[in-house]
C-alpha cells in the first residue's frame, strides 16, 4: 500500500494550513474552529502540570474539534529502543498497554524511523497496520484512515501523534495532518522535558548505592544476608541491559522473584512480564503454548491463539524450569532467541518479536549438555549472565527475617494477632536444613500460625521433621512424643529466660535442680548454649 508522506515544517502555521482554513467547509466538514483548537492546545501546554494530564486534555480537544474515533500519543524511549503509548483516546487501558513498538515496526515505528508523517487512506488495505492494541475491528472500522506525525525537537524524534477516523475527502486528510504537525510542535518541549526527567531519574536510581550510601535492594525480595547482597548486586547490574539471564538454584529458592525484580527494575518495566513453566505441560502442547496456533492447526484448535512470545512482545518472557524442555522444543527455542522470529503452529507467516528472555532451572545444565539431554548451543545462548540463588540454609539470619514476614502475613490473612515465635521454635527454624527452601518455610509458618494458641508459636506447632532433638524418643507420633515436645519447650524457654542458670530455671519450673539435670541429659540440652541470651 502506498503511503502519503509529507515533510512540511511544523514550527509555525504552514501556508497550506492557513489557506485551507478559508475553504475547509467546502471539503465536507467545517474547520473554522481550528484556530481556537490550536490556541486552546497552546494554553493547556503553557499551564504546566504533568505530561499525562496535559496530553489527556490535548486529546480531548482533538476529539472535540477533529471528531477522531481514536487517538494516541506515543513516546520513544531510546534507552530500551521501544515506543510506548503514553496517552490515548478511544482505547481501554488494556488496549493501550499492548501498544508497544520497535522503530520501523508498524506505521508508528516507521514514522519514528523515517521522521516523516504518514497518511494511510484505508487501514484495512495497509500491511503495515498491525492492530497491536486489538482495538480495530474490520467490520466496524474498515473505512477508517490513520494519520501519524512525529514529535520532533531539534534533531531528536521523541514520539508520535496518531489519529483514526473516516474521511470522505483526501484534502481533509492533508488538512488534519497539518493540524497534527502544529500540535506536535506545540507539545514537543513538554515531551522533551518529560523524557529528560525520566533519564535523570534512572541515572539517580542507578547510582544511589555508590553516591547515596544506600545499597540496591529489590522491593519484592526479603533478606539482608551477605549471600543475598551479592545477588542484589548482580540484579542491579543486569536489569538495565537487555542481556539474557539464566537464574540457577534449588527448587523453592525464589527464582521467579529474581526474574520479576530484573523486569521491574529494567528500562522497559512498563512492558508485559509473561511467565511460562516449561515443566507444567506435556510436550505435545509446549510448542502451541510458546508460539501460538492458527484455527484448525490441530484437533481442538477452534480459534487462533497467541503464544507466550507474542504476549511478551515489548517486555520480558520468563521461562521457568527450562531444563525440562525436550530436545525438539529446545531447537525451536534456540531459533527464536537467535532470530527473534517464529511461526504459529499451522501457519507459514513469520512473526517478529522484541522480547527479553529470562530463564531459570534447578537442574545442572552443563551436566545435561555432557549427557546429551540439553543442546550445547542453547546452553551458551541462555548462560550469558548466570545468577545463582543461594539455598535458604546458607542465608543465616534471613531465615528469621522470612519467618517473621510469613508470620505477620498469615496472621493478617487469618485475622488474628501476630503470635510470638518461642525461642525453641526459633532454634529449630535456624537448625533445620530446609530442603524445600523458602517455599517450605512459607508452608511451615502458615501451619504454625493456624495451630498457635495463646499468642505463641511453640516447637510442637512445627512439623515433626523439624524436631530432630526429640524425634528419637518415640518411634511414632503419639501422646508421649507430644508431651516430650511440650516439656522440651518449657525447659528451653526457662533456660533462655534465666540465661542458662539451671538453679533459677528449675525454681521457675517448680522442680529440683537434680530433676532438671536429668531432663537436660534426656533431651541432650546444653545449658551453656543459653548463657548470654535475653
Amino acid at each position: 500500500m502506498r503511503h502519503e508522506k509529507t515533510a512540511v515544517a511544523a514550527n509555525a502555521l504552514s501556508p497550506v494550513l492557513t489557506g485551507a482554513l478559508s475553504f475547509s467547509c467546502r471539503l465536507g466538514e467545517c474547520r473554522s474552529e481550528l484556530m481556537p483548537l490550536l490556541s486552546e492546545v497552546s494554553k493547556v501546554v503553557s499551564a504546566g502540570g504533568s505530561l499525562s494530564s496535559t496530553l489527556k486534555l490535548v486529546l480531548e480537544l482533538m476529539q472535540k474539534h477533529l471528531q477522531v474515533k481514536r487517538a494516541m500519543i506515543t513516546l520513544y524511549d531510546v534507552s530500551c529502543d521501544q515506543i510506548f503509548i503514553h496517552e490515548s483516546y478511544g482505547l481501554s487501558p488494556e488496549e493501550a498497554e499492548k501498544g508497544v513498538y520497535a522503530p520501523g515496526e508498524g506505521i508508528t515505528g516507521k514514522v519514528i524511523e523515517t521522521r516523516q508523517s504518514i497518511i494511510v487512506p484505508h487501514i484495512a488495505d495497509d500491511p503495515l497496520f498491525l492492530n497491536r492494541t486489538g482495538s480495530w475491528d474490520r467490520q466496524h472500522d474498515g473505512q477508517h484512515s490513520f494519520i501519524c506525525v512525529p514529535i520532533i525537537r531539534g534533531l531528536k524524534v521523541m514520539g508520535t501523534i496518531g489519529i483514526e477516523r473516516i474521511y470522505h475527502n483526501a484534502q481533509l486528510r492533508f488538512l488534519d495532518l497539518e493540524v497534527l504537525r502544529v500540535i506536535a510542535a506545540i507539545i514537543a518541549q513538554a515531551v522533551e522535558l518529560h523524557l529528560l526527567e525520566r533519564v535523570q531519574q534512572k541515572t539517580v536510581q542507578a547510582h544511589t548505592a555508590p553516591h547515596g550510601g544506600e545499597k540496591f535492594k529489590p522491593a519484592n525480595i526479603i533478606g539482608n544476608s551477605r549471600t543475598m547482597q551479592h545477588v542484589y548486586r548482580l540484579i542491579e547490574k543486569v536489569s538495565h541491559a537487555r542481556t539474557t539471564v539464566l537464574i540457577l538454584g534449588e527448587s523453592g529458592v525464589g527464582k521467579e522473584r529474581v526474574a520479576t525484580a530484573i523486569h521491574q527494575n529494567s528500562h522497559c518495566s512498563g512492558g508485559p512480564f509473561i511467565r511460562f513453566n516449561c515443566a507444567s505441560l506435556p510436550e505435545s502442547v509446549i510448542e502451541s503454548e510458546l508460539f501460538g496456533h492458527e484455527k484448525g492447526a490441530f484437533t481442538g484448535a477452534i480459534s487462533r491463539r497467541a503464544g507466550r512470545f507474542e504476549e511478551a512482545d515489548g517486555g520480558t518472557l520468563f521461562l521457568d524450569e527450562v531444563g525440562e524442555l525436550s530436545l525438539s522444543a529446545q531447537s525451536k527455542l534456540l531459533r527464536v532467541i537467535q532470530e527473534r522470529s517464529f511461526e504459529r503452529v499451522g501457519s507459514n507467516e513469520t512473526l517478529s518479536v522484541n522480547v527479553r528472555i529470562l530463564a531459570a532451572t534447578h537442574r545442572d545444565l552443563s551436566e545435561m549438555v555432557e549427557q546429551g539431554t540439553f543442546r550445547e548451543d542453547l546452553y551458551y545462548r541462555l548462560n550469558v549472565f548466570p545468577i545463582t540463588i543461594p539455598p535458604l540454609r546458607e542465608r543465616g539470619s534471613d531465615i528469621l527475617i522470612l519467618a517473621d514476614h510469613f508470620n505477620a502475613r498469615f496472621a493478617s490473612e487469618q485475622g488474628v494477632e501476630v503470635p510470638t515465635i518461642a525461642t525453641p521454635a526459633l532454634n529449630m527454624l535456624l537448625n533445620y536444613t530446609w530442603p524445600g527452601n523458602v517455599r517450605e518455610l512459607e508452608n511451615v509458618m502458615e501451619r504454625a500460625v493456624l495451630l498457635a494458641d495463646e499468642g505463641f508459636i511453640h516447637s510442637y506447632h512445627l512439623p515433626i521433621n523439624l524436631q530432630p532433638i526429640i524425634d528419637h524418643l518415640t518411634e511414632q507420633e503419639g501422646l508421649e512424643a507430644r508431651l516430650a515436645r511440650v516439656e522440651y519447650d518449657l525447659i528451653t524457654e526457662a533456660l533462655a529466660k534465666f540465661q542458662g542458670n539451671v538453679s533459677r530455671a528449675a525454681s521457675y519450673l517448680n522442680m529440683t535442680r537434680r530433676a532438671l539435670g536429668l531432663r537436660l541429659e534426656k533431651y541432650q540440652i546444653n545449658y551453656k548454649h543459653y548463657r548470654g541470651q535475653t
